[in-house]
């Protein structure tokens, strides 16, 4: 069990820096969509108030456009954290000679 790759130290501080690379970039995404609806809505108005299938466009973007963002950002950082780790997994495991 000592020498084992899975759970050596250079496995879990590579595993957790590219899950933080990863959670950044999503939290990044996430904070863009959340600071633009309203700069948008400040810096282009009449952009905003145009009516889209009975929406203003701001609130089809609040109301209708945003959760699903936030699900895609979701299952994108899930698919992303599980390969990450499954390619970690791989790498110490042919490291061991495994």
């Amino acid at each position: 069990m000592k020498d084992d790759p899975l759970h050596s130290e250079a496995f879990l501080a590579r595993l957790m820096r590219e899950q933080l690379r990863l959670s950044i970039a999503c939290a990044l995404a996430f904070v863009v969509a959340l600071v633009a609806l309203p700069l948008l809505n400040y810096l282009a108005p009449d952009l905003m108030a145009r009516r889209i299938g009975g929406f203003t466009l701001s609130w089809l973007i609040l109301g209708v456009l945003f959760f699903p963002y936030v699900w895609l950002l979701s299952w994108i950082f899930i698919r992303r954290s599980l390969a990450l780790e499954a390619a970690e997994a791989a790498a110490a495991k042919e490291a061991s000679g495994r």
